[in-house]
């Protein structure tokens, strides 16, 4: 059973299955100057769950993630975090919520003049001054073995694959431990080859780590793969939520298209 929630109050509802959403996004809408990108969508994720958000380019994807990370404000509607509305909290209090968050960029994002070991560790230099070098060294070595890169240690991003950058980049995402893992096309770019191996990887990682996921794609076979639900996404409105079973069954002229596209 679906879990009912109140987001006026920001508990789950009593007698109904389940607790407050780990991310909960409420009637939100998001426009830019000519151009109406979110149409007062509603979306939750509960810890464990993975949700895929699909649809064409230019179908608000990624803004829906700058919404989650706070890196954007709705015109309306709220984002919740843990039941917390995000919408105006202070840089500091902001900040300790990001550091619960793990994210991929679609590039990957690593920087350049800093070897693999150094890319990882740069969110634990920052955020876990608490830990020795030691301690981080060894974080980071663990990281890398959880994403099969433990010999990768002193290569720079320019001397390893797209596929191996990405798993840098999940390795990155996970330094802090986050309990929310934003996907921003993670297979985008790669070979049927090296985007199934992230698809496997992102699967053990979650099986092992129980987060909340939202993976932003236009991979339907991806999409498929990793997570238990998908919402397909057009002109800013969710147009159909639920299981690729659901999207295989639906009616809906668009589904049928983008399945068919797909």
């Amino acid at each position: 059973m679906a879990t009912t929630y109140d987001i006026a109050t920001q508990q789950a509802v009593p007698g109904q299955s389940g607790s407050v959403p780990v991310v909960a996004v409420e009637k939100v809408y998001k426009s830019f100057p000519g151009h109406k990108v979110l149409n007062g969508i509603s979306l939750r994720v509960n810890k464990g769950e993975t949700l895929a958000v699909l649809g064409r380019s230019g179908t608000g994807k990624s803004v829906l993630l700058r919404l989650i990370i706070g890196l954007a404000t709705p015109d309306s509607g709220t984002v919740c975090i843990h039941g917390q509305n995000i919408a105006g909290l202070a840089l500091d209090r902001m900040g300790e919520i990001r550091k619960r968050m793990g994210f991929l960029f679609q590039q990957a994002a690593l920087y350049d003049s800093l070897t693999i070991s150094e890319n990882v560790a740069f969110p634990l230099e920052h955020h876990r001054r608490d830990l020795s070098k030691s301690e981080r060294d060894g974080r980071v070595r663990q990281l890398l073995a959880e994403v099969g890169l433990e010999d990768a240690l002193d290569k720079m991003p320019s001397d390893i694959s797209g596929g191996m950058q990405k798993r840098v980049g999940l390795a990155r995402a996970l330094a802090l431990e986050p309990e929310i893992l934003l996907l921003d096309e993670p297979t985008a770019g790669l070979d049927p080859i090296s985007s199934g191996e992230i698809d496997e990887l992102i699967l053990k990682l979650q099986r092992e780590r129980q987060m909340a996921s939202i993976v932003v794609t236009h991979d339907l076979h991806s999409a498929k793969t990793i997570a238990g639900r998908l919402a397909l996404l057009n002109e800013g409105d969710v147009v159909i939520e639920g299981t690729f079973e659901d999207l295989q069954q639906s009616d809906i002229g668009f589904v049928k298209e983008f399945l068919q596209q797909s």
